[in-house]
């Protein structure tokens, strides 16, 4: 937005009364825009209405009050400016198809004849609150086990503060962590993405923290036959309570919850691939989640199939045999245990070992408008899933492969 002056892509002569809406988002509240009189919104757009000749003026008072410009427009009939040249303005009647949106907007809905009829908005996904070149710093509040004695490796539960910071995110995405330190060529650490393993309103449901699920990354260096400890996740799985941590995101919107609380909810999980199953199942089932969000009261049914090592590797294990017991109708929760179990064919346990098993029921479930399937965790689950499923779609004389493509708004995969 550098030339005000370019307005829908074309310059032209401007005259200094005309007015345009700026579409704001970000703005904090502080005694400027108390002052200002300008609308506060946790989240979507504040419409502010400008004169030509103020255009820079405003731009900076945005800047300073946090907010980011995404949108100028001329105004119309509905947006008119008050007496220090700005004004919250009422939106325009959306646009044809060719005016995409940002990401981080909520879709505006057309104006309503009765305002109690007005349409539900759709959600609204954050994206890219901080940067990697601003990152928020936080605090890390917790860090604990999460593998019971006897179990393999090593992995741990975080929880991190984000007072202060705008920080907010939804079930299903991901944070960037930039570890301190440098790497070989003296240069800062990019950043490593991590799925988030709690609910928007965190695990102490106050909207303060969020919450990871990470496991210490350890290989042979296929060379030199060194054990090699990845950066990241080992910085994070020795971070001591108190200690700083810089996150950056939140990003993603491949791995969201249908908005639906009927929807069915297949769960395909390994190791810490939990983590968004587990943010989704206590927005699901958790009683103080519920209590936080009356809009939302899931009353469709959850599957979760889970592939571990061994039983003391089940992460969240009680959080887990919890839900299944206070809600049977609605959470089922399926193990595949790798290293205690045996498949058809008397091999190991693997997750792709249990869809075959189950193939036939899912393929009825996927078959359902209401059901959403997420896989997340080793990339080699995929194709054992595909093969399951292929068998299953065959018996009704379908092809797996087409029809997947078909459901791909509700088949998510968010695997590595």
């Amino acid at each position: 937005m550098d030339n005000p002056s370019v307005v829908g892509g074309a310059a032209s002569p401007i005259s200094e009364s005309r007015l345009f809406v700026y579409e704001v988002e970000g703005l904090r509240q502080n005694e400027e825009t108390d002052k200002m009189d300008y609308p506060i919104r946790r989240s979507g757009s504040v419409f502010v209405t400008v004169p030509y000749s103020r255009m820079n003026q405003e731009m900076q008072r945005i800047t300073r009050m946090g907010g980011r410009i995404v949108s100028i427009r001329p105004a119309t009939s509905s947006g008119v400016a008050n007496s220090n040249g700005s004004s919250a303005a009422q939106p325009e009647q959306p646009k044809p198809a060719a005016e995409s949106k940002p990401m981080t907007q909520a879709q505006e809905q057309p104006q309503a004849q009765a305002p109690e009829k007005k349409k539900k908005e759709k959600v609204d996904v954050p994206v890219n609150i901080y940067r990697p070149n601003a990152p928020f710093v936080g605090k890390c509040l917790s860090n604990e086990e999460l593998v019971g004695e006897g179990g393999i490796g090593t992995v741990r539960h975080l929880i991190f503060d984000l007072e202060g910071s705008d920080l907010r995110y939804i079930e299903g995405q991901s944070i960037g962590i930039v570890p301190d330190g440098t790497d070989d060529k003296g240069k800062p650490h990019k950043l490593r993405l991590y799925s988030i393993a709690s609910t928007r309103h965190g695990d102490r449901v106050d909207d303060k923290t969020v919450s990871l699920c990470v496991r210490q990354l350890e290989y042979k260096h296929p060379q030199t036959g060194e054990i090699v400890k990845g950066v990241c996740s080992t910085f994070l799985c020795h971070l001591e309570p108190g200690a700083d941590v810089k996150i950056t995101g939140p990003v993603g919107k491949e791995m969201l919850l249908p908005e639906d609380p009927e929807a069915n909810v297949i769960m395909m999980a390994t190791g810490t691939g939990i983590a968004p199953m587990r943010a989704y199942l206590w927005r699901q089932f958790k009683d103080n989640e519920r209590a936080t969000n009356p809009e939302y009261q899931f009353k469709g049914f959850s599957w979760l199939i889970f592939g571990i090592p061994t039983t003391p590797n089940i992460l969240y294990k009680e959080e887990l045999e919890e839900i299944q017991a206070k809600y049977p109708d609605n959470f089922r929760l399926t193990y595949a245990i790798s290293r205690e179990q045996q498949n058809a064919q008397g091999g190991r346990m693997y997750i792709q070992d249990r869809v075959a098993e189950h193939a036939d029921e899912l393929w009825k479930l996927v078959q359902d408008e209401k059901t959403h399937t997420y896989i997340c965790g080793l990339k080699g689950m995929e194709d054992g899933i595909d093969a399951a499923m292929t068998t299953a779609a065959a018996k009704d004389g379908v092809t797996w492969k087409d029809f997947q493509k078909s459901i791909r708004h509700r088949w998510h995969v968010e695997t590595y």
